[in-house]
This record gives C-alpha cells, structure tokens and sequence, in this order.
C-alpha cells in the first residue's frame, strides 16, 4: 500500500477511548474521520469536546474507514472486530485482545482470512523504559514483576490478571524465547467479587521463572520489573520511565587498581568481577501515540505489527491458565 493517510474511526468513547483521539489528531499518517459510541451521554461530550463528527452506528463507521480502532470494554471487543473483519478493515483493538479464548482463536482465523494487519494494544511494549531495556534483555533466566495500583472501582469488573497483570504476561512472553513448562498461581478477592491481588509463578522449559504480582487495592502506584540473566542484571520502572542496567565482567589490572572500580571476589580460583552501572537514554514519547505509529506503519509498508493477534491470543491463554490454577487453589472464582 502506498504512503496515503489512512481513514481511521474509534469506537468507543470512554476514558481510554478520549485518549486515543487525541492522539491520533496528531498522527500524520491517519485521517480521524469520527467515532461511534452506543452511550449518548459519551458521545455528545466528545463531539462537542473535541470537535469530532459522531456516527449513528458501528456499521456506518466501518464502511467509512480503512481502520477501526476498538477502545470498548473487553465483553465487546470481538462482536466489534467482526464486523470491522469481515469488511476487510484493519483494526486496532485494545487489550485484553477478546473477552474468552474461544472468541481470540475465532479472530486470530479471521485476520487470515481478512488478510489485513491487526495489532493488540499491550501498550507496555511502546513505554519508552521498556523499549530502552528491551536490548539488554538478551537471555533472562529469573523475571520480578510488581504491578500495583490504587483502588478504583474502574475495571473491578474483571479479576486483576486481566486487568493489570496482564500488561506484564505479554512482557514476560515478548522476552522469553522457550514454551511454558508450568504456571502456578494464587489470589484474594478483598473488595470485588474477583481476585485484586494475584500472585503467578511461570516456568518455562529453558529454565527461566517469572514471579508476577499484580495488585489493584495498594496504597501507592508501582510498575516495576526486573530481569537477571548471565553477568547482567535489568530493571525497568514502567511507571517512571527509568531503566537501572548493571553489567558484570571480568575485572582486568586497570580495573584492579581503580579505587572507584566495584571489585567483586567471587571465590572461584582468584577470579574476580568488575560491576558496571549504565542509564540507558530513555526517549520521552507517548506509549499510545506510539503503538497507533506502528500500526499505520505496519500498514503502509506491508510489515507485521509489534504485538499481533498471535501475541494478545498467547497472553490471554497464559492469563487465562493463571485464573484456572487461582480458582483451583483458592475457589474465588
């Protein structure tokens, strides 16, 4: 396809939704034409808010675009997406990518036969941090996640690993090059009728672990990971915008004789170890400005999008498996 702007719709106009008009008002590549949402209340703010033509229905915007852009709640995304498929249009759709697994691997049969490009918003790919540390992260052998937020009633409607902790599922799964050979998992429902906080235990055949814990009732706001592998060690605040990089290698003479140098013994034959500490230069972008880039670019040059259908289907069958071991060892669910 030719570098020609692309005729995009949103719908859904809720809170994610207002975000993601906004941001593609200052995409280049995309003519944001207008937007549908069922609420009237909703659309009514935005198009007085943000001088953006309403369509009277779903099907009226799709015919009228080359992208839909689905920022509805999770139950809708794949009524939504059929009908943005079978027309043949490229979607965007938010993730979880489907409310069930049996709705993605419809999906994951329609994008081929649609032959169109579809990207699933795991917006934590496109975090500037994330993307500083992504080269680093060569061969992880142990993962640390803490994804915590402050309680708000948006979003109890579904179980914490759906709400947060995916995020990081889909981190773990973009850097671990191997199967999952186990999951274990527990969770506590304290203010919803489902889990809010959730703990998971991932092991995989190369022998790598994640550790993911992911809470909704905290007293402070955390998005942290941490990634050790062989003479490195990474950790990435999502929530800051920080990477901490700290390299280990064979200490030579020079090093020896540096007092500033970090000399480590580690009582192998004399053989000694020299820490080095790096801040990789993070760049300031906007995560979902960035992840809409990708798409239009993925359509323009004909190239695969970052996360796929394929990538929001595994980490939603890997959250999925997590809630089973939940309510298998907890009975919450």
């Amino acid at each position: 396809m030719n570098n020609s702007r692309l005729k995009i719709g949103v719908v859904g106009a809720g809170h994610l939704g207002r975000i993601h008009i906004q941001q593609l008002k200052e995409i280049q590549d995309f003519d944001l034409v207008g937007f549908y949402d069922h609420s009237d209340e909703n659309a009514e703010q935005i198009k007085t808010e943000l001088n953006l033509p309403k369509f009277r229905s779903l099907e009226e915007l799709i015919d009228s675009v080359d992208v839909v852009d689905i920022v509805t709640p999770t139950i809708s995304h794949y009524d939504c997406a059929v009908s943005a498929l079978t027309q043949s249009k490229h979607v965007f759709i938010e993730k979880p990518v489907t409310n069930t697994l049996d709705e993605a691997r419809e999906l994951k049969e329609l994008v081929r036969e649609a032959d169109v490009k579809v990207q699933i918003g795991h917006v934590e790919r496109f975090n500037p941090a994330f993307i500083a540390a992504a080269p680093y992260c060569s061969n992880p052998m142990f993962i640390e996640t803490h994804r915590l937020a402050q309680f708000n009633p948006r979003g109890t409607d579904v179980p914490v690993v759906l709400d947060l902790m995916i995020h990081d599922i889909d981190i773990v799964l973009s850097v671990v090059k191997s199967n999952i050979k186990t999951i274990s998992a527990s969770g506590v429902a304290v203010v919803s009728d489902t889990p809010d906080i959730a703990n998971a235990r991932i092991e995989f055949d190369n022998g790598c672990v994640a550790n993911l814990t992911a809470s909704r009732i905290s007293l402070k706001n955390m998005r942290k990971s941490r990634f050790f592998q062989r003479e490195a060690y990474v950790t990435v605040d999502f929530l800051e915008k920080e990477v901490n990089l700290v390299k280990i290698k064979d200490a030579d003479k020079q090093s020896e004789e540096d007092p500033f140098a970090i000399i480590l013994d580690v009582g192998n034959k004399g053989t000694k170890k020299q820490l080095y500490f790096d801040n990789p230069e993070i760049e300031t972008v906007n995560s979902i400005k960035l992840e809409l880039e990708c798409l239009a670019r993925a359509i323009n040059e004909n190239t695969v999008p970052l996360v796929t259908i394929d990538d929001g289907y595994q980490a939603l069958d890997v959250a999925h498996r997590i809630l089973d071991k939940m309510s298998l060892n907890q009975g919450v669910l």
